[in-house]
C-alpha cells in the first residue's frame, strides 16, 4: 500500500535541551504515521530524528532512512526503519531524500539541519522542485533566522515570489500544511 504523503524531515541527532523540541518529534512522527503518510529522514537513531522515527514505527507508520557510511556509528543507524539505506555520502543522501519526498520540514536542528534545508529550498527556488518547504519553529527556536529572511528579503538580493504563501514566508506567518497547498515555502509556530 502506497502512503498517502512523503514527507521529508530534517532535525537534529542530538535531543536538545528544550524538553518541547523531544515531544515535538515524537508529535511529528506520530502525526506521520496517524495520517497515513511515510517519514524520510536521516536514518540515526539517536536524538531528536530517531525520537521521531521511533514515535512514527510505533504508531505503525513507514520510515525510510537514508545515512552515509562515514555516519552509520556516529548516528548509530536505525536498524527498526521500514528501509534503510547506506549511501556512499552527504550528496547521494540529499538526493535520495529528496526524491523520496513529497515536502521538507526543518525542525530544530544543527548545521546540518540548515544545510539540508538551505538546499532544498534553493533547488526549488531555481526550479528543480516544487513541492512545500517549511519550519517548524518550535518555542521560538527559528525566530531569529525568520527575521534575517524578512530583512535579507528587503535587500533586493533575493527575488522575492509573489504568491501568498512566500509572502507569508517573509512575514513570518504560519503557512505551512503537508498535504495542503504546494506554492511555497512556509513556517508553523508550535
Amino acid at each position: 500500500m502506497s502512503p498517502a504523503f512523503s514527507i521529508c524531515v530534517y532535525c537534529g541527532s542530538r535531543p536538545g535541551t528544550e524538553p518541547a523540541f523531544a515531544e515535538a518529534a515524537r508529535q511529528v512522527g506520530l502525526w506521520i504515521a496517524q495520517n497515513k503518510g511515510q517519514l524520510v529522514y536521516g536514518g540515526g537513531h539517536n536524538g531528536l530524528m530517531g525520537m521521531m522515527a521511533d514515535a512514527c514505527l510505533q504508531a505503525g507508520g513507514r520510515v525510510v532512512g537514508v545515512i552515509p557510511k562515514a555516519l552509520v556509528e556516529k548516528e548509530w543507524a536505525h536498524s527498526g526503519c521500514s528501509e534503510l539505506h547506506v549511501v556512499e555520502n552527504m550528496h547521494e543522501r540529499k538526493r535520495l531524500m529528496a526524491e523520496r519526498a513529497d515536502a521538507f520540514l526543518a525542525m530544530p536542528g544543527g548545521i546540518g539541519t540548515f544545510e539540508e534545508f538551505f538546499e532544498v529550498w534553493t533547488w526549488r527556488q531555481l526550479g528543480y522542485h516544487d513541492k512545500p518547504v517549511g519550519l517548524l519553529n518550535i518555542k521560538g527556536y527559528y525566530d531569529n533566522l525568520l527575521a534575517f529572511f524578512i530583512d535579507f528579503g528587503a535587500t533586493g538580493v533575493y527575488e522575492r515570489r509573489t504568491n501568498a504563501t512566500d509572502q507569508q514566508w517573509h512575514s513570518g506567518r504560519v503557512a505551512f500544511e503537508v498535504s495542503g497547498d504546494r506554492s511555497g515555502p512556509g513556517t508553523r509556530q508550535a
